[in-house]
């Protein structure tokens, strides 16, 4: 299936998105990668707040490169999301709807995915500066001194993915390898 939806998620949108389906995000969403997760869990660690607000929205794994003139932002393909795994699950128990990436995760997120009723999505790597296209405006919200792994706030028009892990568990990783071995 292909579906529009609106950023911040909304519990409708997770429960109807299936693996596979392909999904247009139009609204905001949030960059943040390795540096900014240790950051965010060394604040939960400390009882403190986090710079972002997590309820039903939806984290991008992504580093951009500097915006050339007339662009909101540079390249922005997704990061490997294997290396946010020790910190997923905690942000998904604090109401983090969507996280977009690419690769494989652990099962302790796919827990955390169907406890939470959440989801994951795949962007395309190799396609950062296609992906940019989608991004109307870029704007650091915290930890600036982190450079390109700052987390940004994003509004994305349009940005294309695709749910790789849905909220009942369903992992097109897997799925998709037993259908090709099956032809």
């Amino acid at each position: 299936m292909e579906y529009r939806i609106e950023a911040p998620l909304k519990k409708e949108d997770t429960e109807k998105l299936k693996s596979g389906d392909y999904v247009y995000i139009t609204g905001t969403i949030y960059v943040a990668r390795d540096a900014a997760h240790k950051r965010m869990d060394d604040l939960l660690k400390e009882g403190k707040e986090l710079p972002i607000k997590l309820k039903d929205n939806i984290i991008y794994y992504m580093g951009p490169s500097p915006a050339r003139e007339g662009r909101a932002i540079g390249s922005a393909g997704p990061t490997t999301a294997s290396r946010m795994d020790k910190y997923a699950p905690k942000l998904l128990d604090l109401g983090l709807k969507g996280m977009i990436g690419k690769g494989k995760r652990t099962q302790e997120v796919k827990d955390a995915i169907v406890r939470n009723g959440c989801v994951y999505f795949a962007a395309v790597g190799g396609a950062g500066a296609l992906l940019s296209k989608a991004i109307t405006s870029s704007e650091v919200v915290a930890y600036e001194d982190l450079g390109a792994e700052a987390i940004r706030k994003l509004e994305v028009k349009d940005f294309p993915v695709i749910v790789v892990i849905d909220k009942d568990g369903n992992n097109l990783y897997e799925t998709a390898i037993k259908e090709y071995c099956e032809e």
